[in-house]
């Protein structure tokens, strides 16, 4: 459904009929997109719509299985980044990661293209240099020192940098992906005014964001993904609950019922907690026998959170108790001594091994982190480690030829499950699971929650979730956190899709609209 007019304007950009299949998912299905000249599109969706995939169809990472790509009336089909960037397609991710050099400037940074540039050498002195990069600096009202190192600079300041390279290439279309996700309101609105320039120029602007102040704020039209397919579009302004239902494909219905737990005693209590200097300090009391849910946004600051309780590293300010002493783990191997486990979110990078270790069994990769205290007087117990591993796999559900398959053998689900089990293991005081549900199927799901859910009396359960219908699946209570501090705390009862859409939809700045008092 279209609500509104169209732009009258030269349409700079046009996506006809893409579309791109993984084996057997469909990612994109005939998905049509134009955007004119001067126009800011807004590209929305819930995970896994669809976004990702258009956007590095667009950026070159990879390419259409079928459909046209059009630019100026040109077809064009860009093999890679580079390409993408000499036609005039520029990218500004959430993150910066793969977009500068750490230990650079920020005037080298600024000037990376021209350095690079094939054919053509930048010389002069590094006055001269300066004189460019500042020019590229002031189109975005950049006020940094241009002597200083990237990686020393706040996040902030890093994508601030990032997004004042990508425009000093004069782009044609510009596509944001989550650009306000790590900035202050102040600087979101120093990007608003760099969008503003670019439509006067005539840039086709395509702008992703979860939150609908940015869209309302800056949108002509919105184009909603839903299963890698169109599922509306709408003029400005754009209606929250209509969007929303879109983006779901369904009425914004009450919550289902849970019984309400309370809890028989506080299990982790944060007081003042900072987690970035630059951020609002918030509090958080988690009791045992709670699930708590924390969601919110990519970069919200969820995965920081849950590696300050668990070591890996310090917060800005605040205290932490656990179950009434002061908690300040100094690594993980102090937090999993005090009975606080964590299973990360990238389940390769920090829980499983690769094939050439002794551990990378089922057996293995559970005991692990529980072989100095299950077998403090001997040698390792084979028999004991298959025994917990069978326990396991009959309690999880998880499917392998036993306690010694290899981790290589099994599928996503049931890889996820084996790290979940893990920490199901040993006897936890606080259990933090950080996107338990990432990379598995619907099946694999609700045994991970079920499994959660039936052995969580004796302990503070926290699983930290960008989905916000996993949050509402898991939970007894939802915690929202946006710009690495809470704005919405309530009992699993009282929050629905629609509370949580909006809690990081409206910037911090009115955190009443839906904090933890509201009615």
């Amino acid at each position: 459904m279209i609500h509104g007019g169209a732009s009258t304007a030269p349409r700079k950009l046009v996506v006809f009929g893409i579309s791109k299949r993984f084996g057997s998912t469909v990612a994109l299905d005939r998905v049509d997109l134009d955007v004119s000249a001067g126009e800011v599109v807004a590209l929305m969706g819930a995970n896994g719509a669809g976004k990702s995939t258009l956007v590095k169809i667009l950026a070159g990472v990879q390419t259409a299985d079928a459909g046209t790509l059009l630019l100026d009336g040109k077809t064009i089909q860009p093999a890679s980044p580079k390409e993408a960037k000499a036609l005039g397609i520029v990218t500004v991710h959430q993150t910066i990661a793969d977009t500068g050099v750490p230990n650079l400037s920020v005037a080298e940074n600024l000037l990376l293209d021209r350095f690079c540039a094939p054919g053509r050498v930048f010389t002069g002195t590094r006055r001269a240099q300066r004189k460019a990069a500042q020019q590229i600096a002031s189109q975005i009202g950049l006020t940094l020192d241009l002597c200083e190192r990237l990686d020393r600079l706040t996040l902030a300041e890093q994508q601030l940098v990032a997004i004042a390279r990508v425009l000093a290439a004069q782009p044609k279309v510009v596509i944001f992906d989550e650009p306000t996700a790590s900035l202050s309101d102040a600087e979101a609105q120093r990007l608003f005014e760099v969008i503003e320039r670019l439509r006067e120029r005539g840039a086709a602007i395509v702008y992703i964001s979860h939150r609908l102040a940015d869209l309302q704020r800056i949108a002509d039209r919105a184009i909603v993904l839903r299963d890698g397919r169109v599922a509306g579009a709408f003029m400005r302004p754009l209606d929250f609950t209509t969007t929303v239902e879109t983006m779901i494909g369904r009425s914004l219905d009450a919550a289902q019922a849970r019984p309400t737990i309370t809890p028989t005693r506080a299990a982790l209590s944060l007081s003042g907690i900072r987690l970035r200097a630059d951020r609002e300090a918030f509090d958080l009391q988690i009791g045992v026998g709670e699930v708590v849910a924390i969601t919110g946004p990519v970069g919200a600051g969820k995965t920081t959170l849950a590696e300050a309780l668990f070591g890996v590293r310090p917060l800005a300010a605040g205290t932490m108790s656990l179950e009434g002493l002061p908690w300040k783990p100094a690594r993980p191997a102090d937090a999993i001594r005090g009975g606080v486990f964590l299973a990360g979110e990238d389940r390769w990078r920090t829980s499983l091994f690769p094939a050439s270790v002794p551990f990378a069994s089922v057996a293995g990769t559970i005991s692990f982190p529980f072989l100095s205290s299950w077998f403090a007087l001997g040698p390792v117990r084979v028999s004991r480690e298959n025994a917990v591993a069978a326990d396991a796999i009959r309690r999880f559900g998880i499917k392998c030829s036993g306690p010694d398959a290899r981790l290589e053998t099994l599928s996503g689900g049931n890889q996820q499950k084996v790290v979940i089990a893990r920490w199901h293991a040993h006897a936890a005081r606080v259990l933090l699971l950080d996107e338990p549900f990432q990379g598995v199927d619907i099946g694999a799901r609700d045994d991970i929650i079920q499994a959660i859910r039936d052995e969580a009396s004796t302990r503070a359960t926290v699983v930290f979730v960008s989905d916000y219908e996993e949050a509402l699946e898991v939970a007894d209570r939802i915690v929202v956190m946006d710009r690495h501090t809470i704005v919405a705390d309530r009992p699993r009862h009282a929050m629905d899709l629609a509370r949580l859409v909006a809690a990081t939809a409206f910037t911090i700045s009115s955190p009443s609209l839906y904090s933890a008092t509201s009615p």
